[in-house]
């Protein structure tokens, strides 16, 4: 039996996704961190990777889940930097996927040495292009969410962002994403009554 006896911080670290708000530049009715994000991108990557599978692909639906547990890993050190601001330019965006390593790699670091391999394609998000497109469209599918529940309670903020990310969806080509809005989307901004009665109607 191997005993390890490294003292480790990983999850002192992950815990502090929760401090991290996301959405930092608009007005919000419904806060978000990044531990809850994580986990909803999550959620979304493996029903869509699902998806995907039932339409000829060929993805492993519990590693892509994994890798989006641990997609924003990085902003445990860097804060997360908000869209408009990321890609104000290419020098920025580029000096900033270097920060954005740099810290994936410190997260790596921080545990065992026994362990860091097991860890090492999830936290440096070393993904297939098939995976990558999947957890990209997966993120982006929790943004859209976020931004219809916000329009949903009048918060008109979010409207230019609700548009502008729905034809980012629609230009991914994915008919997994196609069938997620179709499946998903109608009853996201239902009152709890509402989904109950239909519910009990089913």
């Amino acid at each position: 039996m191997k005993v390890i006896k490294q003292k480790s911080a990983f999850f002192a670290f992950l815990r502090r996704l929760r401090f991290i708000r996301r959405w930092g530049l608009m007005r919000n009715t419904e806060v978000e961190n990044n531990q809850e994000h994580s986990l909803d991108v999550a959620f979304i990557a493996h029903n869509l990777g699902l998806l995907h599978n039932l339409q000829g692909g060929a993805v492993d639906v519990n590693h892509l889940a994994v890798l989006a547990m641990y997609h924003d890993v990085s902003e445990i050190f860097t804060g997360d930097m908000p869209t408009p601001i990321k890609y104000f330019h290419p020098t920025l965006r580029e000096l900033y996927g270097e920060v954005e390593r740099l810290a994936q790699e410190k997260m790596l670091r921080t545990l065992p040495v026994e362990l860091q391999g097991a860890y090492e394609s999830c936290l440096l998000g070393q993904m297939s292009e098939e995976e990558a497109k999947l957890l990209k469209a997966a993120d982006t599918l929790a943004a859209f969410m976020k931004c219809a529940i916000e329009k949903q309670a009048g918060n008109g903020e979010f409207n230019e962002a609700y548009d502008s990310i729905l034809k980012k969806l629609h230009a991914m080509s994915l008919p997994a994403v196609e069938q997620f809005l179709d499946l998903y989307m109608d009853s996201l901004t239902a009152s709890l009554d509402t989904l109950n009665y239909s519910s009990l109607e089913d």
